[in-house]
């Protein structure tokens, strides 16, 4: 069980799961049964949990030949690596899809196919191994995500649900650099060119306090639309937090400063999607 759980990445698979919701509930409009929430909620972290298996099965090779990595069920035998593995994993993509277009309507189950398509085969098969601005494009993912919560609200997207989704899309470069940027000699090892290992840990770190500093004003800039106080909190604890740790990692681009920044990365998200999800309920529980 253990095994299969790190093969799926179920932990990547629920937070995708997350920006999900609070692209639901971000979104304007109560026409969505509770059923249907679930519903494309567990779609999305399926479908997004067989991208995650797609992404070890690959790269089994990468995953060897990295001290972080190499404990993975494929590389120590614990899952035999064989062709009927890509076979489940698009049959679970399969079924996540049609849930999700039968629980709710074609464009979310579109949203929710991408955001798996992205991750699986545009990051893992296309740019990874070819790309320094890897992450960037693969950071598509989670605004897809976001996107089909969004779309199964209302297939014409709202203002706020895109905001959102632009934010996702700004906040994976900086957190996954940051940790590029202390396994940068695994990466450098595995012939992988992350930006810490093609450009360096100062340009990286420059370029993680770049996008952390757009996102998080574009998170305080979403509460003028329509998340209310409890969102506008959260966005700024963890806004403030994530701009301090990583100005504090240009200053000293160094891997104890980049651990910080990537796990004040991870608080920040979840206070956003926290503050997203819970201004939306208190909305809807208003409303009723």
């Amino acid at each position: 069980m253990r095994a299969l759980l790190n093969l799926f990445k179920l932990r990547i698979g629920v937070a995708i799961a997350l920006t999900a919701v609070a692209g639901l509930m971000v979104s304007p409009g109560s026409g969505l049964e509770p059923w249907q929430g679930v519903v494309l909620t567990l779609a999305v972290l399926l479908s997004s949990s067989a991208a995650g298996a797609f992404n070890q099965f690959y790269e089994v090779d990468l995953d060897a030949r990295m001290g972080r990595t190499r404990e993975r069920p494929f590389v120590t035998g614990r899952m035999r690596h064989h062709r009927g593995w890509p076979a489940l994993i698009v049959a679970l993509t399969g079924i996540a899809v049609a849930a999700a277009w039968l629980a709710t309507n074609a464009s979310a189950a579109l949203y929710t196919f991408l955001g798996a398509f992205c991750y699986a085969i545009v990051y893992t098969v296309w740019l990874k191994r070819r790309t320094a601005w890897n992450i960037v494009i693969g950071g598509l993912a989670g605004s897809f995500a976001v996107l089909a919560g969004a779309a199964a609200v209302s297939p014409g997207l709202s203002n706020e649900a895109l905001l959102l989704a632009v934010i996702l899309f700004l906040w994976t470069p900086p957190h996954f650099w940051s940790l590029s940027i202390v396994f940068r000699d695994d990466y450098a090892r595995a012939g992988v060119p992350m930006l810490p290992v093609v450009k360096g840990d100062r340009f990286a770190a420059r370029a993680i306090f770049a996008h952390a500093l757009v996102m998080v004003g574009l998170s305080l800039a979403l509460a003028l639309l329509s998340p209310g106080w409890l969102y506008l909190a959260c966005a700024l604890a963890g806004g403030a937090l994530l701009v301090w740790r990583t100005a504090v990692l240009v200053r000293e681009p160094n891997r104890a400063h980049a651990l910080s920044s990537f796990h004040a990365s991870l608080i920040q998200l979840s206070l956003l999607l926290l503050g997203t999800i819970a201004d939306g309920w208190m909305r809807a529980a208003l409303g009723a």
